[in-house]
């Protein structure tokens, strides 16, 4: 079945007794037993809810998993994966990854005895060169944020099943409708749920699919230990978005395709990051690997005067952080997404004081383009493809 009709359906026949076609929201802590030693299956919201469970569900069979958990957020959703190591192992793990992610693996989980390596996760032999004895896992993102470099995960999966590795894939600027890094290999699959598979902006969650039981009763037992689940209602509003996923990064990839060629043209701007133009070092890559090449886009602009005047003047474009949902968003990761990498390690990968993302929505590209026009002056474009 395409996946498009899987999202569609996420819950579709949870509530047999009444047909509602939505699943309804389990707004409950505690559940009744039938009888001593009995249980209908639920205990504790913690445990098990059912609004939850049709997500995870959801999310297991889009990613083609043996099971789905949905945490409350992506970053609560990742640091409960960090708990199946312990004190001495080692990761390694993509070197321009979100600033959360760092954060969360520089300044907390150092301090409990992990030690992670930081490679270009494009290149699979610069990751086989840091895989050391106590090397327990790679932890990689499947498109980099903010720059789109790409993974070959199918050859870095490979890499972990030749060395006895987990391969734990961030996937969250493709999704499952993009890219399903468990069919090429890959152990885990995690998301921030709050962007493309939510969709609208309104709710935040983190998504985790595991492709092997064994492995998935492992994660159920530090998601039920830990506790940091997802509410009944953010549940529901995570599902309600991702029956619509298809539709909109179709709108979306149709958009930044055409705004990314449009910015490549633009004589205020130097560079364009977007694996769905041609001359992108990734952009085989993912032609083969993936369905589309998603909605986002890094620029550089010629002058740091410039940023302050793009973001501040666009009008329909909103200057605020994430990602992924229907309205176009742009940031200035040196200052925000990416504030905690420290200044040296940023400006070595990139993530310099001209560099912009832009996380494409579903309007009229045509207005889109406009504003970014009018944000940059109305200055008129030079011909040709441009600098890429």
């Amino acid at each position: 079945m395409n996946i498009a009709t899987q999202a569609a359906q996420i819950g579709l026949d949870w509530d047999t007794r009444t047909g509602a076609v939505t699943v309804p929201i389990y707004q409950t802590a505690t559940f009744r037993h039938p009888g001593l030693g009995q249980s209908t299956g639920y205990d504790y919201s913690r445990s098990g809810n059912p609004t939850r469970q049709a997500l995870e569900e959801g999310i297991a069979r889009l990613d083609g998993g043996a099971r789905g958990f949905a945490y409350a957020s992506g970053m609560a959703a990742i640091a409960n994966l960090l708990l199946l190591f312990r004190s001495g192992d080692h990761l390694v793990v993509t070197e321009d990854l979100y600033g959360g992610t760092c954060r969360l693996f520089d300044q907390i989980l150092v301090q409990y005895g992990l030690s992670f390596t930081y490679v270009d996760t494009s290149d699979p032999e610069a990751v086989r060169g840091a895989i050391r004895p106590e090397t327990r896992a790679l932890f990689v993102e499947s498109l980099t944020n903010p720059l789109l470099k790409v993974a070959d995960v199918a050859a870095l999966s490979a890499l972990c099943r030749e060395r006895g590795l987990l391969c734990i894939v961030d996937n969250t600027f493709l999704t499952p409708y993009l890219l399903r890094p468990l069919d090429l290999g890959a152990d885990i699959t995690v998301y921030s749920g709050t962007k493309y598979l939510s969709g609208h902006n309104d709710t935040v969650s983190g998504l985790v699919a595991v492709r092997d039981q064994v492995l998935a009763d492992r994660v159920y037992f530090l998601q039920n230990s830990v506790g940091a689940v997802l509410g009944p209602q953010d549940a529901w509003l995570t599902i309600r978005g991702m029956k619509t996923l298809s539709v909109r990064l179709d709108r979306q990839q149709e958009n930044a395709g055409r705004i990314a060629e449009w910015l490549a043209r633009h004589p205020r701007v130097r560079r364009v990051f977007y694996p769905g133009l041609p001359d992108h070092p990734g952009h085989e890559l993912l032609a083969r690997q993936a369905r589309g090449f998603g909605a986002m886009i890094a620029f550089e602009v010629d002058d740091k005067a410039l940023v302050e005047r793009v973001l501040l003047n666009t009008e329909l474009i909103s200057f605020a952080e994430s990602l992924g949902g229907v309205e176009t968003l742009i940031t200035f990761p040196q200052v925000q997404t990416h504030a905690d990498i420290p200044p040296a390690v940023r400006e070595r990968l990139g993530i310099n004081d001209v560099l912009l993302r832009l996380s494409v929505g579903i309007e009229d590209a045509d207005d889109l383009i406009a504003d970014l026009d009018q944000a940059f002056g109305g200055e008129s474009q030079r011909p040709g493809p441009g600098n890429r």
